[in-house]
């Protein structure tokens, strides 16, 4: 097959046997479903069309090389997986775009290899990528840059689901949907199987909303349960069974989550009351004196990432994370505990840059509004977890960096764990005792020495331990 082309591009197709970075996102944000027809625009061999087929998806794919003679019609959710990124034209690489955004009828995922792959990739510069020896061509792009060009084509906003990968939604409240799902909690219910099972399920949601739900925010199993009961009783009996401390605790914290959500939406391009999702317009309604309140105090709640002294009050007001001369550390299990305005400044960061699928700790900045996530796999296991890669967004420029430390001989690691949990963390009393442990040893004497393997190593030496699991014993030669 002769290409028209510089490059050789199906040579960059691989073959898959499991699902690609960007399906696995989707698929955790629920963008793809059994119910949604799905276009992979470009999918090289089909490895993720031959699994989320084993998924129930209905999904076909097409591709100019490999399955040319596949039909190509509009769907819910097309993805364009690594495709820009291996285009050496930039009127091509457009073109392209724009197709697939004009096949979607739903939403677009876009996704492509990033900058920090630059070592990964050997070649000379060709264009505004690179030419490798295999003949393929690559351009790198910043996550920033593939969401600012994602929506030049587009003409929408875009949403960095994570880094490399861009959500472009065709519906305004499939975008605010797609929000509220990543910031307000899901509903939960519990299981229904008769009306006193059912009620209660009501209760529980009612003391952890601190609102009743409308009929049509509930399960249809359990709705049919309470539909003989006429609204006044049901209002009875969940004002005499719900605990009025639970439910007033929940309506602090759905007015919290609200505030958030409309704060990010701001951030994004806040669209009319009707466009925002069922459960958060009645939130609005009964949480605020209006939607215009509403947004007038996410207005203020934004206002407050700009100031340094209220940032910093809040970091020192937190009940979890631990806090240094610089900045915020928050294990991810206590990110949802921290002020309000904290978890603005951690959402802001991952709607314009995307936050990176594996990470265990949020560091925020105390000056400058960067984020950074910082990946420690082994953390429940390791007393003291080695850092595997950090990824960080500067909230200024919204410029980002990677940093891998998977080939390093001397890794940073983590002490006092117990101090980046909430407090009442399960795990938090056995890293206590560690760190106690450590303490009476000696061992965190020298500070500027233990930040390190080889440091921490070394002054375990020193003062004769060793650690058994999450256990300080003597050495045996000691």
């Amino acid at each position: 097959m002769q290409q028209p082309w510089n490059s050789d591009r199906r040579r960059t197709a691989i073959g898959r046997s499991n699902l690609s970075v960007p399906a696995r996102q989707a698929l955790a944000d629920r963008q793809l479903t059994a119910d949604r027809t799905i276009l992979d625009y470009g999918c090289g061999r089909g490895g993720d069309v031959a699994s989320l087929q084993c998924l129930d998806c209905k999904i076909t794919g097409w591709d100019p090389y490999y399955s040319s003679s596949a039909p190509v019609a509009p769907s819910d959710v097309v993805l364009l997986t690594y495709v820009l990124n291996i285009i050496e034209d930039p009127v091509e690489r457009q073109q392209t775009l724009k197709e697939a955004w004009r096949l979607a009828t739903s939403v677009l995922i876009v996704s492509a290899r990033l900058s920090w792959e630059r070592s990964k990739v050997r070649g000379h510069e060709y264009g505004d990528g690179l030419l490798t020896s295999r003949q393929t061509f690559q351009h790198l792009f910043s996550p920033d840059e593939l969401r600012i060009y994602v929506e030049e084509v587009t003409g929408t906003r875009c949403i960095s689901a994570a880094p490399g990968i861009v959500y472009a939604f065709k519906d305004d409240s499939a975008r605010l949907g797609y929000l509220a799902h990543r910031i307000v909690p899901d509903a939960a219910w519990l299981a229904s199987a008769d009306t006193t099972s059912a009620l209660a399920s009501l209760v529980d949601y009612v003391e952890r909303r601190g609102r009743p739900p409308r009929v049509d925010e509930m399960p249809r199993p359990m709705a049919e349960q309470l539909a003989h009961l006429k609204p006044g009783e049901l209002k009875r009996l969940i004002r005499d069974s719900a605990d009025p401390e639970k439910v007033s605790e929940g309506a602090k914290r759905t007015t919290l989550n609200t505030l958030l959500f409309l704060a990010v939406e701001l951030f994004n391009g806040r669209g009319p009351f009707s466009s925002l999702p069922l459960g958060v317009q009645l939130d609005v309604r009964s949480f605020f004196t209006s939607y215009k309140e509403a947004c007038r105090r996410s207005d203020r709640l934004l206002l407050k990432l700009r100031d340094d002294t209220y940032i910093r009050g809040a970091m020192n007001a937190s009940s979890v994370g631990k806090i240094t001369p610089t900045a915020l550390y928050v294990h991810r299990r206590a990110i949802d505990r921290m002020p309000t305005v904290l978890r603005l400044y951690e959402h802001c960061a991952s709607i314009a840059a995307g936050r990176p699928q594996e990470w265990t700790i949020a560091k925020l900045k105390h000056q400058g509004r960067a984020t950074s996530w910082l990946d420690y796999p082994e953390f429940d296991k390791d007393p003291h977890p080695r850092i595997t890669s950090s990824y960080l967004v500067d909230l200024k420029t919204l410029e980002t960096s990677h940093m891998s430390y998977a080939n390093s001989a001397n890794r940073p690691l983590l002490h006092r764990k117990h101090e980046f949990l909430a407090p009442d963390d399960p795990d938090v009393p056995r890293y206590r005792r560690l760190t106690e442990s450590e303490l009476r040893a000696g061992l965190y004497e020298n500070p500027h020495l233990i930040g390190t393997e080889n440091g921490w190593k070394a002054e375990l030496i020193r003062c004769g331990r060793m650690l058994r699991g999450h256990r300080l014993v003597r050495h045996p030669n000691d």
